[in-house]
Parts: structure tokens; C-alpha cells; sequence
């Protein structure tokens, strides 16, 4: 008090020491995105209920800015010691092991998105050059096999990113270090919101099937129910959208009046293709952040 009271017109703020601040400059950014990403994806798994392709987007923009954040916070000599003195090292092991899962289901969703623009240009094609062939129901019955098989594909993805929300829910901190406290919650949340999103990726390739059965092609749409059996969603998307204007289109194929089916499946296969554009797009991006994360864990290990 007696030092405060030499300084009668300090109203400076004074800092505890007992309470180290975060003071590296990526810090309020990396909060600050983790926060705008949070809202929609605090619930992983458990709660996805965006599959549309624009916001799916949009959040894979802001977690490449995310990434690059984090890898400029840990590219701090002062911040890798503090994750590196932890157990000798398990925070960084743990983001290392859940690095392989989250790029595997990046090269997962890669391929599937590709499949699919092939599957799409292909029936492009074929309702172009409708008059005269069957092809469009070839076309159809093609891509009702893929989605079938895509499916199994995506249940895969989901149960593995569930095992590893698990783990990340499970870890507990035992440290009093608040620098330490921050980059852990960092790596934690993080790891979340990339599963969370990657889910809505993956759950919006995996809009229902047509459901063949024998030589017919038609039949109802119900929605899919993975991790989602007690809740009904109904969501539209470009997939949902095209699999009802496949329907409709071969509901009335041999019927005169079947050219607005046509061009209406012609306007949702072009819409959607540039959705499938923007997520590929930005799918890649996700992927590059993720194998230089993970190198600059490697290298953190290394020294």
C-alpha cells in the first residue's frame, strides 16, 4: 500500500503473478475463432444438425484460419516447453494420435466427395442426351449403388471420430499451470469443432439412398439415422435435393410433360456440383493444416 500510495495518479490494472497472462499474440485470435466455431459444434456427434454444403463451408474456412493460429501459438518456444514439460510430453502425443484419425477421414471425405462429382457428371450427361436411350436410368441405378456403398464408408469415419471425441472427452489435466491450462482447452476444443464439422461433412454425402428394390427405382426418401435414432432432422441439402428430383424424373421419365424433371434435375445437379466445389476446396485446405500440424508436433518431440 505504502508503494501505491507514492503513485497517486497510477490507475494502471496490476497484474498477479501468481496468474501468468497469455500474452503471445495469437492467442485472442485463436479464442476468438474458437468461439465463433463453438456455438454450432459444442455438441459433437451427438448434435449435428447443419448439413447444408454453404455452412459446412464457411466452417471449414475459419478452421484453416484456426490452424494456422494454433500453429503460429506453438511455433512459441515458451508455449512448446510448457506442452512438452507435461508427463513428459503426453499432450503432445495425445494431438499426434488423433491427428492420424482426422486425417484419415479428411482422405476419406476427399474421395467421396470425388466419386460423387464423378457420379453427378455422369448423370449430367445422361439426362442431356435423355431422348432415345436408357441411359438415364443406368445412370441412376450407378449412383444409388454408390451412395449405397459410400454409406458403409461413412459409418466407418463416424464410429472412429466417435472413439476419438471419446478420448479427448475423457482427458483430464492435472496441472496448475494456467499457460498450460489454455493450450491443452486449445488442443481439446479444437479437436472437437474438426469432428464436429468433418461429421457434418460426412453426414451430408450421406443424404438416403433410393432404396432399389428389383428393377424399380422409386421409392420413399427417409432420412438417415446414424448416432441420431430418437430425433428426426430434416434438413435439406444439395443431396437430399437431388435424390427427390431423381425420384420425380423417373416417376415421369415416359411421360410427356417429363421435360421440367428433367431440367429441374439438370438445375439441382449443377447447383450442387458447385457446393461439392466449395467443400472439396475447402476439404484441402483442412488437410494441409492437419499434415503441418502434425509435423510441427513431430518436430516439438524431436528437440
Amino acid at each position: 500500500m505504502e508503494v501505491i500510495s507514492r503513485f497517486p495518479y497510477s490507475h494502471q490494472p496490476v497484474r498477479s503473478i501468481s496468474f501468468p497472462t497469455r500474452v503471445h499474440p495469437a492467442s485472442n485470435r485463436v479464442e476468438a475463432l474458437l468461439n465463433h466455431l463453438k456455438p454450432g459444434h459444442s455438441e459433437t456427434l451427438s448434435n449435428t444438425t447443419c448439413f447444408e454444403a454453404e455452412t459446412i463451408q464457411s466452417d471449414l474456412v475459419v478452421l484453416a484460419e484456426l490452424y494456422n493460429c494454433m500453429e503460429e501459438l506453438f511455433h512459441s518456444p515458451q508455449n512448446q516447453q510448457s506442452l512438452l514439460r507435461y508427463q513428459d510430453g503426453k499432450l503432445v502425443e495425445e494431438a499426434l494420435c488423433g491427428s492420424i484419425t482426422l486425417l484419415e477421414t479428411c482422405e476419406s471425405s476427399r474421395e467421396l466427395l470425388l466419386a460423387f462429382k464423378e457420379h453427378m457428371q455422369t448423370l449430367q450427361s445422361a439426362i442431356r442426351r435423355r431422348k432415345g436411350d436408357s441411359s438415364v436410368e443406368t445412370s441412376i441405378s450407378s449412383y444409388d449403388s454408390f451412395k449405397k456403398k459410400a454409406k458403409k464408408m461413412i459409418a466407418k469415419n463416424l464410429g472412429q471420430m466417435k472413439k476419438m471425441q471419446n478420448k479427448v472427452n475423457s482427458f483430464a489435466l492435472l496441472d496448475q499451470d494456467q499457460q498450460l491450462i489454455f493450450l491443452a482447452r486449445v488442443l481439446r476444443e479444437a479437436s472437437s469443432i474438426t469432428i464436429s464439422i468433418l461429421s457434418s461433412l460426412l453426414l451430408f454425402l450421406s443424404m438416403p439412398t433410393l432404396g432399389t428394390k428389383g428393377s424399380s427405382l422409386i421409392s420413399k426418401l427417409k432420412p438417415m439415422a446414424l448416432f441420431f435414432p430418437q430425433k428426426e432432422h430434416r434438413n435439406t441439402n444439395g443431396v437430399a435435393d437431388l435424390n427427390n428430383a431423381l425420384c420425380s424424373l423417373l416417376r415421369r421419365e415416359k411421360k410427356s410433360d417429363s421435360n421440367c424433371e428433367f431440367q429441374r434435375a439438370l438445375r439441382v445437379l449443377e447447383t450442387l456440383n458447385a457446393s461439392v466445389d466449395g467443400l472439396e476446396g475447402g476439404l484441402d485446405c483442412i488437410f494441409r493444416c492437419l499434415v503441418k500440424n502434425r509435423v510441427s508436433f513431430l518436430n516439438m518431440l524431436a528437440h
